[in-house]
């Protein structure tokens, strides 16, 4: 009994120590350890020179994260410019790839005669120098044009119609759907891209290229293939890469028959 009571009176002697009431002496060891965190954590505040360091770290990162924001975002501009300004060009050589590859040569006792001219001045439009014109098989049946397949097409360069712009020339596209006109003979300019330097066509009789081609003066059918370089009209600090002229490559599978080769063929 008398263990019991010593031990009751140092518990109230410890409590009284802390100005608690004996019932609640058992909160000593955690008041004890609150103080101690407490002092730790005086003791562990960042001095000033720590937080200029953390103050410049954090500025060498978000210059860096400015940095590659704004390079992907110009990247992302020149991509799309490049893209912008190959897509007339992919447009128009797609056009122009599929009239030649449907290019034929009318029969020889048709009202028109058999054709194919590239090189000076077409007949259709006011065309200079850079000039192909050439019967195909790439015309659309409609309403409005009740006529076959067939029609002449040439392209051509001509003044710029756009007045804000002083670079290059405009390549437009004349089709002819009514090949026997009953009157005067009518054709359509279709715009192609504007801003071409440029323009030259050259055809392969299978041992050279040749920078005319005209059945009407003696060349006999049409070329094996036609090459079509074309020049874009640029700023003066343009690179040379930029300068390269385009090219477009396409090969004639269509051939005429000459009447020799058709009898041979028909008794055959």
């Amino acid at each position: 009994m008398m263990k019991l009571s010593g031990t009751i009176e140092r518990s109230e002697s410890v409590g009284e120590s802390h100005g608690l009431p004996p019932c609640l002496s058992a909160l000593n060891p955690a008041l004890e350890l609150i103080g101690e965190i407490k002092s730790k954590i005086k003791n562990a505040a960042f001095t000033l020179i720590e937080i200029l360091i953390a103050v410049a770290i954090f500025g060498i990162v978000l210059v860096a994260i400015n940095t590659v924001f704004f390079s992907g975002l110009r990247l992302q501009r020149t991509t799309t410019a490049i893209l912008d300004e190959s897509a007339p060009i992919q447009q128009a050589f797609a056009m122009m790839r599929r009239d030649l590859q449907g290019t034929t040569l009318p029969p020889t006792n048709s009202a028109f005669g058999s054709w194919f001219k590239s090189g000076a001045g077409g007949r259709s439009f006011g065309g200079g120098d850079a000039t192909i014109e050439f019967y195909t098989t790439t015309g659309a049946l409609s309403d409005e044009n009740p006529w076959s397949d067939l029609q002449r097409v040439s392209y051509q360069l001509t003044n710029s119609t756009d007045k804000t712009t002083l670079r290059g020339r405009d390549l437009v596209r004349v089709v002819t759907r009514n090949l026997m006109p009953t009157a005067v003979e009518e054709y359509d300019p279709q715009f192609v891209m504007s801003g071409v330097e440029s323009m030259e066509y050259e055809c392969y009789n299978g041992t050279d290229w040749r920078t005319t081609w005209d059945t009407d003066a003696g060349d006999i059918g049409l070329p094996l293939a036609v090459r079509v370089r074309l020049t874009m009209a640029r700023e003066n600090n343009a690179s040379s890469a930029q300068r390269e002229p385009l090219e477009l490559f396409v090969p004639i599978v269509t051939q005429a028959r000459t009447n020799a080769t058709q009898v041979a063929g028909g008794g055959a």
